[in-house]
């Protein structure tokens, strides 16, 4: 098992092309159900989810397709 708080410590990784998302900072979560949604990764130029401008990147739930000791691996479209 995991805790939400030791997924911050890993890169987030696409496996469409293998590029290095960065690091989740927040979930989103279903509270009727108790279960986890999205994962929220920061925007590009944010620090520590701050002083950025870009939006956020949601990552749905069933978007992840591992969870491994050093990375999360992801399956999603990138748009440009």
């Amino acid at each position: 098992m995991i805790n939400l708080s030791e997924m911050k410590e890993k890169e987030v990784i696409n496996i469409r092309d293998g590029a290095k998302i960065g690091f989740i900072y927040d979930f989103e979560i279903d509270l009727e159900n108790g279960k986890v949604v999205a994962a929220i990764i920061p925007g590009p130029g944010k620090i520590l989810g701050l002083f950025g401008k870009n939006k956020d990147l949601v990552i749905d739930w069933r978007k992840i397709v591992r969870i491994g000791a050093d990375a999360i691996l992801i399956d999603i479209e990138m748009e440009l």
